[in-house]
Protein backbone atom coordinates (compact mmCIF):
# COMPACT_ATOMS: atom_id res chain seq x y z
CA UNK A 1 0.00 0.00 0.00
CA UNK A 2 1.18 3.93 -0.89
CA UNK A 3 2.12 6.09 1.98
CA UNK A 4 -0.32 9.08 1.80
CA UNK A 5 -0.28 12.22 2.86
CA UNK A 6 -3.09 14.88 2.51
CA UNK A 7 -2.14 18.11 3.55
CA UNK A 8 -4.56 20.89 4.24
CA UNK A 9 -5.77 23.34 6.66
CA UNK A 10 -6.65 22.43 10.65
CA UNK A 11 -10.61 22.49 10.23
CA UNK A 12 -13.17 20.20 9.50
CA UNK A 13 -13.79 21.64 6.06
CA UNK A 14 -13.23 22.58 2.69
CA UNK A 15 -11.66 21.12 -0.54
CA UNK A 16 -9.66 18.53 1.75
CA UNK A 17 -12.65 17.07 3.12
CA UNK A 18 -14.52 15.17 0.67
CA UNK A 19 -11.12 13.08 0.19
CA UNK A 20 -10.40 12.56 3.59
CA UNK A 21 -13.94 11.19 4.09
CA UNK A 22 -13.60 8.90 1.62
CA UNK A 23 -10.45 7.56 2.33
CA UNK A 24 -11.95 7.23 6.15
CA UNK A 25 -14.67 5.49 5.07
CA UNK A 26 -12.37 3.10 2.68
CA UNK A 27 -10.31 2.09 5.40
CA UNK A 28 -7.40 3.79 3.59
CA UNK A 29 -4.56 4.61 5.91
CA UNK A 30 -3.37 8.43 5.20
CA UNK A 31 -1.42 10.67 7.08
CA UNK A 32 -3.83 13.40 7.74
CA UNK A 33 -1.39 16.40 7.85
CA UNK A 34 -3.03 19.91 9.16
CA UNK A 35 -1.79 23.53 9.69
CA UNK A 36 -2.78 26.07 11.10
CA UNK A 37 -3.69 29.47 8.92
CA UNK A 38 -0.48 31.14 10.75
CA UNK A 39 1.62 28.16 9.25
CA UNK A 40 -0.14 28.23 5.58
CA UNK A 41 2.56 31.21 4.20
CA UNK A 42 5.24 28.16 4.97
CA UNK A 43 3.13 25.76 3.34
CA UNK A 44 2.24 27.04 0.38
CA UNK A 45 5.91 27.59 -0.27
CA UNK A 46 6.32 23.76 -0.67
CA UNK A 47 3.39 23.63 -3.13
CA UNK A 48 3.98 24.36 -6.89
CA UNK A 49 1.03 26.70 -7.09
CA UNK A 50 1.07 28.06 -3.50
CA UNK A 51 -2.24 26.45 -2.52
CA UNK A 52 -3.59 23.67 -0.93
CA UNK A 53 -4.93 20.30 -0.43
CA UNK A 54 -1.74 18.91 -1.81
CA UNK A 55 -1.62 14.81 -1.52
CA UNK A 56 1.92 12.90 -1.51
CA UNK A 57 1.75 9.39 -2.73
CA UNK A 58 5.06 7.78 -2.08
CA UNK A 59 6.60 11.36 -1.53
CA UNK A 60 5.41 12.72 -4.75
CA UNK A 61 3.66 15.55 -4.26
CA UNK A 62 -0.03 15.76 -6.16
CA UNK A 63 -2.11 19.22 -6.85
CA UNK A 64 -5.63 19.91 -7.42
CA UNK A 65 -8.55 19.03 -5.20
CA UNK A 66 -10.78 17.51 -7.86
CA UNK A 67 -7.60 15.07 -9.20
CA UNK A 68 -7.04 13.92 -4.96
CA UNK A 69 -11.04 13.23 -4.23
CA UNK A 70 -11.28 11.28 -7.57
CA UNK A 71 -8.56 9.30 -6.50
CA UNK A 72 -9.23 8.69 -2.95
CA UNK A 73 -12.68 7.55 -4.18
CA UNK A 74 -11.09 5.32 -6.67
CA UNK A 75 -9.14 3.74 -3.72
CA UNK A 76 -11.97 3.67 -1.22
CA UNK A 77 -14.62 2.11 -3.90
CA UNK A 78 -16.32 5.43 -3.71
CA UNK A 79 -15.97 6.33 -7.63
CA UNK A 80 -17.95 4.53 -10.64
CA UNK A 81 -16.35 2.13 -12.49
CA UNK A 82 -18.82 3.04 -15.67
CA UNK A 83 -18.23 5.80 -17.72
CA UNK A 84 -21.49 7.60 -18.01
CA UNK A 85 -21.83 7.33 -14.10
CA UNK A 86 -18.18 8.54 -13.64
CA UNK A 87 -19.23 11.19 -16.16
CA UNK A 88 -22.10 12.49 -13.70
CA UNK A 89 -19.94 11.97 -10.74
CA UNK A 90 -17.09 14.55 -12.04
CA UNK A 91 -19.89 16.82 -13.56
CA UNK A 92 -20.96 17.67 -9.51
CA UNK A 93 -17.62 17.61 -8.61
CA UNK A 94 -16.74 20.42 -11.54
CA UNK A 95 -19.69 22.13 -10.35
CA UNK A 96 -19.12 22.06 -6.65
CA UNK A 97 -15.76 23.43 -7.27
CA UNK A 98 -16.66 26.34 -9.31
CA UNK A 99 -19.17 27.46 -6.78
CA UNK A 100 -16.12 27.18 -3.71
CA UNK A 101 -13.82 29.56 -6.27
CA UNK A 102 -16.88 32.48 -6.54
CA UNK A 103 -17.06 31.87 -2.49
CA UNK A 104 -13.33 32.17 -2.24
CA UNK A 105 -13.51 35.19 -4.23
CA UNK A 106 -14.72 36.71 -1.15
CA UNK A 107 -12.24 35.76 1.16
CA UNK A 108 -10.37 38.31 2.68
CA UNK A 109 -12.59 41.18 2.38
CA UNK A 110 -13.80 43.45 5.37
CA UNK A 111 -16.43 45.50 6.62
CA UNK A 112 -19.04 46.91 3.74
CA UNK A 113 -16.96 45.26 0.95
CA UNK A 114 -17.42 41.72 2.51
CA UNK A 115 -21.03 42.42 3.09
CA UNK A 116 -21.54 43.86 -0.67
CA UNK A 117 -19.97 40.72 -2.29
CA UNK A 118 -21.19 38.05 0.00
CA UNK A 119 -25.19 39.58 -0.23
CA UNK A 120 -24.08 39.44 -4.36
CA UNK A 121 -23.01 35.66 -4.19
CA UNK A 122 -26.24 34.81 -2.09
CA UNK A 123 -28.35 36.48 -4.38
CA UNK A 124 -26.72 35.36 -7.74
CA UNK A 125 -24.24 32.51 -8.02
CA UNK A 126 -24.71 30.55 -4.71
CA UNK A 127 -28.73 30.12 -5.74
CA UNK A 128 -27.71 29.32 -9.20
CA UNK A 129 -25.35 26.51 -7.99
CA UNK A 130 -27.82 25.23 -5.11
CA UNK A 131 -30.58 25.35 -7.30
CA UNK A 132 -28.78 23.23 -10.19
CA UNK A 133 -27.83 20.55 -7.55
CA UNK A 134 -31.15 20.12 -6.24
CA UNK A 135 -32.15 19.60 -9.96
CA UNK A 136 -29.94 16.68 -10.89
CA UNK A 137 -30.48 15.12 -7.38
CA UNK A 138 -33.94 14.95 -8.07
CA UNK A 139 -33.51 13.92 -11.80
CA UNK A 140 -31.26 11.02 -10.28
CA UNK A 141 -33.98 9.67 -7.94
CA UNK A 142 -33.60 11.75 -4.62
CA UNK A 143 -30.89 9.63 -3.25
CA UNK A 144 -27.46 10.30 -4.63
CA UNK A 145 -25.62 12.51 -7.54
CA UNK A 146 -24.36 9.31 -9.32
CA UNK A 147 -24.25 5.35 -9.49
CA UNK A 148 -27.62 4.78 -7.55
CA UNK A 149 -24.82 4.52 -4.01
CA UNK A 150 -22.64 7.10 -2.02
CA UNK A 151 -19.64 8.29 -4.22
CA UNK A 152 -17.17 11.30 -4.19
CA UNK A 153 -19.69 13.49 -5.88
CA UNK A 154 -21.72 13.14 -2.72
CA UNK A 155 -19.15 13.80 -0.32
CA UNK A 156 -17.96 17.32 -2.69
CA UNK A 157 -21.49 18.13 -2.14
CA UNK A 158 -21.86 17.35 1.53
CA UNK A 159 -18.62 19.54 2.81
CA UNK A 160 -19.91 22.45 0.74
CA UNK A 161 -23.22 22.59 2.30
CA UNK A 162 -21.76 22.06 5.71
CA UNK A 163 -19.59 24.97 4.65
CA UNK A 164 -22.55 26.73 3.78
CA UNK A 165 -24.45 26.01 7.01
CA UNK A 166 -21.90 26.38 9.55
CA UNK A 167 -22.13 30.04 10.12
CA UNK A 168 -18.29 31.15 9.81
CA UNK A 169 -19.39 32.66 6.02
CA UNK A 170 -20.58 36.24 7.46
CA UNK A 171 -23.60 37.25 5.67
CA UNK A 172 -24.17 33.59 4.01
CA UNK A 173 -27.48 32.66 5.93
CA UNK A 174 -27.33 29.26 7.75
CA UNK A 175 -30.54 28.36 6.62
CA UNK A 176 -29.87 29.15 2.86
CA UNK A 177 -29.79 25.66 2.16
CA UNK A 178 -32.82 24.78 3.44
CA UNK A 179 -34.89 27.34 1.63
CA UNK A 180 -33.26 27.21 -1.24
CA UNK A 181 -32.71 23.93 -2.12
CA UNK A 182 -34.27 21.54 0.66
CA UNK A 183 -34.06 18.33 -1.36
CA UNK A 184 -30.03 18.97 -0.97
CA UNK A 185 -30.51 19.86 2.84
CA UNK A 186 -31.88 16.46 3.15
CA UNK A 187 -29.17 15.07 1.40
CA UNK A 188 -26.67 16.62 3.55
CA UNK A 189 -28.54 14.99 6.80
CA UNK A 190 -28.18 11.91 4.75
CA UNK A 191 -25.16 11.63 4.54
CA UNK A 192 -24.26 12.59 7.97
CA UNK A 193 -26.15 9.92 8.95
CA UNK A 194 -23.83 7.42 7.68
CA UNK A 195 -22.48 5.14 10.09
CA UNK A 196 -18.67 5.99 9.38
CA UNK A 197 -19.42 9.74 8.78
CA UNK A 198 -20.96 9.76 11.72
CA UNK A 199 -18.01 8.07 13.47
CA UNK A 200 -15.35 10.53 12.09
CA UNK A 201 -16.86 13.45 12.78
CA UNK A 202 -17.19 12.42 16.33
CA UNK A 203 -13.45 11.98 16.91
CA UNK A 204 -13.57 15.87 16.82
CA UNK A 205 -16.60 16.59 18.86
CA UNK A 206 -14.67 16.31 21.97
Amino acid sequence: MSHLKLTYFDFNAGRAEPARLALHIGGIAFEDYRFTFAEFPAVRKTTPFGQVPTLHVDGVQITQSDAITRYAGKLAGLYPTDAYQALLCDEVLGVVEDANHKLASSFGLTGEALLAARTALVEGPLTTYLGWLQERLLAHGDQYYADNRLTVADLKVFAYVRGLRSGRLDHVPTDLVERLAPAVHAHMQRVAETPAIAAYYARFAS
